[in-house]
């Protein structure tokens, strides 16, 4: 992934409790400003690479949902995934995890892969504009809220 936006936080909690937390995609809604429920998909229990979710977001009065298929996990360590409708991947996001001597070292990369030509329509049903500082303020807003809940 080539990431147009990524924001790193400390966290004082182990990497096992950062990344069991980001990747039980049910608990998004508590961290996440624009996420507010995730679920994952019928005969999905869990994280596997593979593994679909459904995230329903919200900005604003806009209200959209998206389906999200695990790309990359590596337990403690990774976790990405593609955000698609059909076939088209439209957006990809992950985590990274490191290690440090006071937890573990948070980074969150996203990436638009909306073409010029359909990002009006994109920002038609999310109401937003300029996605990329609207993403570096919410991802920031995640991280903290995630740093808050496992500290």
């Amino acid at each position: 992934m080539t990431p147009d936006v990524e924001v790193s936080r400390d966290i004082a909690a182990s990497p096992e409790v950062v990344f069991a937390a980001l990747t039980d995609v049910t608990r998004m809604g508590e961290w996440s400003p624009e996420t507010y429920a995730a679920e994952w998909n019928e005969g999905v229990s869990g994280p596997a690479v593979g593994a679909t979710f459904t995230g329903h977001n919200r900005n604003d009065d806009n209200e959209w949902s998206t389906e999200a298929t695990i790309v990359e996990l590596v337990a403690d360590e990774r976790f990405f995934f593609d955000c698609a409708v059909g076939d088209f991947v439209f957006s990809s996001w992950g985590y990274v995890i490191e290690p440090t001597d006071a937890g573990c070292r948070v980074t969150e990369y996203s990436q638009n892969l909306i073409p010029e030509e359909m990002r009006e329509a994109s920002s038609g049903i999310s109401g937003v504009e300029d996605r990329t500082t609207h993403n570096r303020a919410t991802m920031a807003t995640t991280l903290d809220r995630l740093a808050a809940a496992l500290e």
